[in-house]
C-alpha cells in the first residue's frame, strides 16, 4: 500500500502499470518481495501516496520461500543516493532506481501483502508497532524540501494559528486543550496533509502549548485534576493578526485534488429470507424453489395467499389459520405436529419466517445491489490487552459496510493522537483488522454513529467504551 512509501530525495523511480519491482526494508537493499506496479509513479504521486500500490506475487516466508533453504535476506548495503537518516521512521519504505534489468526497487512500510508474509515495521514485529506511536503516515508536502519534522511542526503551527484566528472565539474560553486539537486545529489541516503531533518536534500538545504560551499567544491553566485549558487567547498577538491561509502550490493544488475522496455514505441493508429444501413445498405453488430469495413482504403474501387457496382459514374464527400436511411439516416442531391443528396469523408467520434461512441485501449510493446468503456480519470492535498491560481498541469487518480500514485508521489517528496499525484479521483471508492503542471505542462509535451515520444494530462492542473520568 503506498501510505508506507518514503520518497528519497532523488524522487521516486520511474515505474509504469506492470512493471516488475522489487520490495525492501529501508536500510537492506535486499528484496522482501517481488510486485507488480498497480500504477505509475506519475499516478502514485497524483494520488498522493494513497491506495494500492503494488501487487505482490512473492514475498518473504511465504509457501515458495518455505519450498527451499528457508534463508533470511542477505543484507546490502544501500546505495549512496539513500538518504542516510531514513532507519528513523520505523518500518519505512525505501525506493531506488534499477536493480537488475527493468526491475524496480521500493520498499513499503511493512506492509507486505500477503497473509504469508509476517507484517514488519522496519525490525520491529507486529506487537511492538503497534504500542509504538511512531508508527503511521504522514502525508507530506512532496513539493517541500524540509524535514518531515519540520513540516509538521510548520503545519502544526499553521494549524493552530488558523484555529485561532478564524474559529476559536473569546465565548469559547475557557476552551480544553483536547476540544481545540479536535474540533478546531484538525479542521484547519490542508486537504491531502495529515497533523500529527508525535510527529512534530514537540511530540506532545501539551508542550507545544506551553510554547505558544511563552509566545504569549495564550494563556494556560489547570482548571481540574490533570485537564488543562485555554483560559486567554491575545487575538492581537502579531502571529495572529499577520497569519493568512497559504495558497498551495500548483503542483501540491493537483496532488490534491486527485487524492480528494468522496464522502461516505452508508449503505442499504436489507434482511432477506432464502427458502430452504424444507419448506419447499409451500413455496412452489407461487413458483420459488430452493434456494429463493424472498423479501419478508413476499413471504406473507405467500404464506396468506396459500391459505386462502386452500381454504384454510378458519369459518368460525378468521383470525385461525388451519395447519395442513404441508404446513404442519413446514413450521411445527416434531412434538407439536398431533397436538397443534390451528394458529393465528401473527404466530403462522412469525414461524414460517423463522423455518426460513437468512440473507440480506447491501445497496451502496450509485451500485447495484449485492444479495447474500447468511447474516451480515456486524462491525465488531474489542479489548486486548498487550504483554505490556497496554489497551488496545481492534475494530474488525469494516469492509462489508464499504469501508477502507486503512482511512478509518488515518482518521483515528488524527483524532484520538494514538498510534493505528492495520493488519490482517486472524483467521481471515481478505479481512483487515485496524488496531489503535488505548480504548478508543468512545472516538470510534461518533464516527461510525453521528459521522457515518451506520445503524447502531450493525455495531457490537460499544458498550465498553471508557466511562467518564475513568483513566483510558
Amino acid at each position: 500500500m503506498l501510505p508506507g512509501l518514503v520518497v528519497p530525495p532523488a524522487g521516486l523511480p520511474q515505474v509504469q502499470k506492470g512493471d516488475l519491482c522489487a520490495i525492501a526494508l529501508v536500510g537492506n537493499r535486499a528484496p522482501v518481495a517481488i510486485g507488480v506496479a498497480a500504477m505509475s509513479t506519475a499516478e502514485m504521486l497524483t494520488s498522493g501516496l494513497k491506495g494500492r500500490g503494488f501487487s505482490v506475487l512473492h514475498t518473504y516466508q511465504d509457501h515458495l520461500w518455505r519450498s527451499g533453504d528457508k534463508s533470511s535476506p542477505p543484507s546490502i548495503a544501500p546505495l549512496a543516493l539513500d538518504p542516510p537518516d531514513l532507519s528513523e521512521e520505523k518500518g519505512s519504505v525505501q525506493a531506488d532506481t534499477t536493480l537488475q534489468g527493468d526491475m524496480r526497487r521500493l520498499t513499503l512500510e511493512g506492509e507486505e501483502e500477503e497473509g504469508e508474509v509476517q507484517q514488519r515495521c522496519g525490525e520491529k514485529s507486529l506487537s511492538e508497532a503497534t504500542e509504538d506511536p511512531s508508527v503511521g503516515t504522514l502525508n507530506p508536502d512532496p513539493t517541500d524540501s524540509k524535514t518531515l519534522q519540520e513540516q509538521m511542526d510548520e503545519l502544526l503551527q499553521r494549524c493552530f494559528l488558523c484555529a485561532l484566528k478564524y474559529r476559536v472565539k473569546k465565548a469559547d474560553l475557557p476552551l480544553l486543550t483536547s476540544t481545540l486539537l479536535g474540533s478546531h486545529m484538525f479542521s484547519c489541516c490542508p486537504e491531502g496533509r495529515q497533523l500529527d503531533i508525535k510527529k512534530s518536534s514537540y511530540k506532545k500538545l501539551s508542550k507545544f502549548l506551553q510554547h505558544m504560551q511563552q509566545e504569549q499567544i495564550i494563556q494556560v491553566q489547570e482548571l481540574s485534576k490533570g485537564v488543562e485549558s485555554i483560559v486567554a487567547v491575545d487575538w492581537k498577538h502579531p502571529r495572529i493578526t499577520s497569519f493568512v491561509i497559504p495558497e498551495p502550490s500548483p503542483t501540491s493544488q493537483t496532488i490534491q485534488e486527485g487524492s480528494r475522496e468522496q464522502p461516505y455514505h452508508p449503505p442499504d441493508i436489507k434482511s432477506l429470507y432464502c427458502v430452504p429444501a424444507s419448506m419447499t413445498l409451500l413455496f412452489q405453488e407461487s413458483g420459488h424453489k430452493k434456494g429463493s430469495i424472498l423479501e419478508g413482504s413476499e413471504v406473507r403474501t405467500i404464506v396468506i395467499n396459500y391459505a386462502k387457496k386452500n381454504d384454510l382459514v378458519d369459518a368460525d374464527n378468521k383470525n385461525l389459520v388451519k395447519l395442513d400436511p404441508i404446513l404442519c411439516d413446514c413450521i411445527l416442531e416434531k412434538g407439536e405436529q398431533h397436538t397443534v391443528m390451528k394458529l393465528p396469523w401473527d404466530s403462522l408467520l412469525n414461524r414460517c419466517l423463522e423455518k426460513l434461512q437468512p440473507a440480506y441485501q447491501v445497496t451502496f449510493p450509485g451500485q447495484e445491489p449485492i444479495v447474500k446468503k447468511g447474516k451480515i456480519c456486524p462491525i465488531d470492535i474489542t479489548l486486548a490487552q498487550r504483554a505490556s498491560n497496554k489497551k488496545v481498541t481492534v475494530v474488525r469487518n469494516l469492509e462489508a459496510y464499504g469501508l477502507d480500514p486503512c482511512s478509518v485508521a488515518t482518521i483515528l489517528q488524527q483524532r484520538c493522537q494514538a498510534s493505528t496499525t492495520v493488519t490482517p484479521a486472524p483467521g481471515t483471508k481478505d479481512i483487515l483488522q485496524v488496531q489503535i492503542q488505548g480504548n478508543q471505542i468512545h472516538h470510534l462509535g461518533r464516527l461510525l454513529l453521528e459521522e457515518y451515520r451506520l445503524p447502531r444494530k450493525h455495531i457490537q462492542g460499544l458498550e465498553k467504551a471508557p466511562k467518564p473520568g475513568k483513566k483510558k
